[in-house]
């Protein structure tokens, strides 16, 4: 599907949680941009198939009086035979062609749904993943949407019918006898009320029932992901009590929240038979008054069946109404949230001048209040090796997330070649920045695509040069496919080694201005070590680069060591100067070494 959403005619007012409100917006995506035309031709056609289906009790009844009229002819009887035949044929038409307009609307509607969320999830800061589990996130994107699939594939097309059959067939029992359809319309006020009162205890089922539904898949995702810790410590009785106690809540919501809805069919099938007998009644004492035809009664009754059929379906669709209601509430939340770093409106694009990184007393908390930075200042000329140590917490990566400008620093300026980062454009910044995690992080697909990813026009002889800068081709070539080999979730096919060789690989081919280096050997062996070390000189060669370490070994030759404490630059300068002040970084330095090693 090709065609652009206009973003503009997706993004109503926010909505105000209430159910209405949520259905319009959700039926807004099924008509969005070009399916507003086949959605009124697909409406239009409804129109004429109900037409043609509630003439039929009428043909029917006068087919009848024809027949029992003394005047009634058989040329009369073929001829409304004959008709009854058209408008069945064009019923039939009309309503293929209107249910197949109508599929083709559901399908848009969560296909646009889809994409808008997913699109709008991309664009979203770091700061909103960090408040939300990844479980409660999927299950928006795959539960909730869910919800709102079932209500696009089956509610819409079913309410639009019902609608219209609704007001045509009440519209003709007035014509027809006013005495006869005010008695059929005694039960709707009841059926009315019984629909408000379920439906006020029903959504607010449906939305705990979709909660408790993100509960779990959370729950599931986490201790899927963990199975080896819960294998190794012998937890699997835990994970157990934990599904069962998260799955019993949504097996309690999920029961209130549907027998509330469904009791909804039941009452009305019963106040549908109610209506008929009402009709019958009615029908049969003016008929037998003689102030009405059998014919009439026949017809009154078919209409009387007719009506009681719609409203028994949409009885049948408040179960799949409230719960896309309190799902489409749901994704809506995520839709609505705006991303916290954007682009200043008067941002530009980041001109590389040699790389020349500068920190000017920054503050910075991730919680208001809460600071994690206390005035840090510092300069990386063009080209030099900045390590950056310190205990657990101090505030390294902090570092490196306000530098990329993941999160928006409280105080203070950076600068990269002179220019402030909040003035300059995310994309363009980001492009020059590479970046190797502690967390070697692949994709399930082939090697080369994995590689790829850094820089979609590459060709493949640059990506195997990469490659084999990075060390990694010779093991990429012992692979069974080679680079075409396919790698399961997160390279979990592949060494710890491996996989981090293949993201040094990835960055070399994004060809990055300023490098930045997180922890990047912390999980492999010596010699590992050593082949990604050769890697990384080489990727650092020429580039400005922060290196976060642990083992203090991988910085010793770095132009200039910064030590963390406590969000505070406490220490600057070489190995040889910090070891010789005897602070926190010699002492750091030989709890790791446990003082075998001399300065």
């Amino acid at each position: 599907m090709d065609e652009a959403i206009d973003k503009s005619s997706l993004r109503p007012p926010k909505t105000d949680g209430q159910t209405w409100s949520v259905l319009r917006r959700l039926v807004g995506y099924m008509v969005a941009d070009k399916g507003k035309g086949s959605f009124a031709v697909g409406i239009l056609l409804r129109f004429v198939s109900v037409v043609g289906l509630i003439s039929l009790p009428w043909l029917t009844g006068h087919a009848i009086t024809v027949i029992s009229s003394p005047g009634g002819t058989k040329a009369d009887l073929a001829q409304t035979i004959v008709t009854i035949l058209v408008v069945l044929i064009v019923y039939g038409i009309c309503s293929v062609i209107a249910e197949r307009i109508f599929a083709r609307a559901a399908t848009r509607g969560l296909y646009t749904l889809q994409r808008r969320l997913f699109d709008h999830l991309q664009g979203l800061s770091l700061s909103f993943f960090d408040r939300q589990p990844l479980g409660q996130l999927m299950s928006r994107v795959t539960n909730d949407t869910e919800a709102v699939s079932l209500f696009y594939e089956q509610s819409v097309a079913a309410i639009v019918r019902s609608l219209f059959q609704i007001v045509l067939i009440v519209a003709i029992m007035f014509v027809l006898d006013w005495r006869l359809t005010l008695a059929a319309l005694l039960v709707v006020p009841v059926m009315l009320l019984v629909g408000a009162v379920l439906g006020r205890y029903a959504l607010p089922a449906f939305a705990q029932l979709q909660s408790n539904l993100g509960e779990l898949s959370g729950f599931q995702e986490e201790t899927i992901s963990g199975h080896k810790v819960i294998i190794a410590s012998r937890r699997q009785d835990f994970a157990v009590e934990g599904h069962t106690d998260r799955a019993g809540d949504v097996f309690e919501s999920g029961s209130r929240a549907f027998f509330s809805a469904i009791l909804q069919f039941p009452v009305t099938q019963t106040l549908s038979m109610v209506m008929v007998v009402l009709v019958l009644i009615t029908g049969g004492i003016l008929s037998a008054d003689g102030e009405i035809g059998v014919g009439e009664v026949i017809a009154f009754m078919g209409y009387a069946g007719l009506l009681a059929a719609p409203l028994s379906e949409i009885a049948n669709m408040v179960t799949t109404t409230m719960n896309a209601s309190a799902g489409g509430r749901r994704i809506f939340e995520l839709i609505d949230t705006e991303p916290e770093i954007v682009d200043a409106p008067d941002a530009t694009p980041f001109e590389f001048r040699g790389g020349r990184v500068e920190f000017r007393d920054v503050d910075f908390s991730y919680v208001p209040g809460r600071r994690i930075l206390h005035e840090n200042s510092f300069v990386a000329e063009p080209g030099q090796k900045i390590g950056i140590c310190g205990p657990t917490g101090a505030g390294k990566s902090t570092i490196i997330n306000i530098l990329t400008r993941y999160y928006d620093i409280d105080g203070g300026q950076i600068l990269i070649d002179g220019q402030d980062i909040r003035t300059l454009s995310l994309a363009t910044l980001r492009a020059e920045v590479g970046m190797v995690l502690q967390e070697a992080f692949l994709f399930s697909d082939t090697v080369y695509h994995n590689l790829l990813y850094a820089r979609p026009d590459a060709t493949r002889e640059e990506v195997v040069a990469a490659a084999v800068q990075a060390n990694a081709d010779t093991f990429i070539d012992r692979l069974p496919d080679g680079y075409d080999t396919v790698l399961t979730e997160r390279g979990a096919n592949l060494s710890q080694g491996q996989r981090q060789m293949l993201t040094i690989a990835r960055a070399i081919l994004a060809e990055p201005k300023i490098l930045i280096l997180d922890e990047a050997t912390s999980n492999v062996d010596t010699r590992t070590e050593k082949l990604i070390q050769q890697g990384l000189q080489r990727l650092m060669s020429g580039r400005t680069s922060f290196v976060i370490a642990h083992r203090l070994s991988t910085i010793r030759d770095a132009d200039c060591i910064l030590v963390v404490d406590a969000g505070r630059i406490v220490e600057r300068g070489t190995h040889d100067e910090l070891m010789a002040e005897h602070g926190k970084y010699r002492e750091l330095y030989m709890s790791q070494f446990k003082g075998r090693q001399r300065a």
